[in-house]
């Protein structure tokens, strides 16, 4: 299978510390025509990461040493941006929220098919190219500006003075959806459709969840949020001004 409209091979990066699913795992996506490499644990990840280009990071949660959530929360911190898809063992959906806290892009619990997480990762590439075709032209110093904060539209950060805040690609293309709409509430539905495409399976708790963290980010009080407000029966609306409710 052809990567997803791009000319280039999709690049996968697999960390899982079963052996056989790991393998089994790069010899599935290879044969549709993506590239992978595979770690065992993350050790090694951000070495990788530093020296080579992904599109995809599929990061399992139970590991011995570091688990995929605490890798997943330090990739964040530190500005990483690649859209991570968790795999776990457990599917309560308590682990689905705490992975999408941690700024995890998707999560697929185990045992799964295959061609569900080659859809997953197709998905993510689309959102980002998505993403692109969004900013595509926009210069590298567009930006909205509330607060103290500054959205750059064409680098895809967000910054409070000197100091870059981690979003991941989910919550970055989510506040931009928003910004884009200043003062008009946004149910969640339009929302994904704006911030993910029509395809994206993308649920009302994950955008519930993603708000919450971007609250977390750039509110004063993210009990009582100024920036990005709840508006009853409807989704959310982006407030640039700040004005106290």
């Amino acid at each position: 299978m052809p990567a997803v409209g791009t000319a280039s091979p999709v690049r996968v990066l697999v960390v899982d510390d079963e052996a056989e699913l790991r393998a089994l795992l790069q010899r599935y996506l290879q044969d549709q025509g993506l590239q992978v490499r595979a770690l065992p644990d993350t050790s090694a990840l951000e070495k990788l990461l530093a020296r080579e280009r992904f599109d995809v990071l599929v990061l399992d949660v139970m590991m011995p040493g570091e688990d995929g959530l605490a890798a997943c929360r330090r990739l964040r911190a530190q500005g990483e941006t690649i859209p991570i898809v968790m795999l776990t063992a457990r599917g309560d959906p308590v682990d689905r929220i705490i992975g999408l806290e941690m700024g995890a892009d998707d999560y697929l619990p185990k045992p799964f098919n295959p061609r569900e997480l080659l859809a997953r990762i197709q998905a993510q590439v689309r959102r980002q190219q998505l993403l692109g075709a969004h900013v595509g032209g926009v210069p590298e110093d567009a930006e909205v500006r509330f607060g103290p904060f500054v959205l750059h539209l064409g680098a895809q950060r967000l910054t409070r003075g000197d100091e870059e805040l981690a979003l991941s690609s989910s919550e970055f293309a989510l506040l931009r959806a928003l910004c884009a709409h200043p003062n008009r509430p946004l149910g969640r539905d339009r929302l994904i459709e704006l911030a993910h495409g029509r395809d994206h399976d993308v649920t009302d708790r994950s955008v519930d969840v993603q708000v919450m963290r971007l609250r977390k980010l750039i509110e004063p009080e993210p009990g009582k949020p100024r920036y990005l407000r709840t508006v009853w029966g409807v989704g959310y609306v982006f407030v640039p001004g700040g004005e106290a409710p």
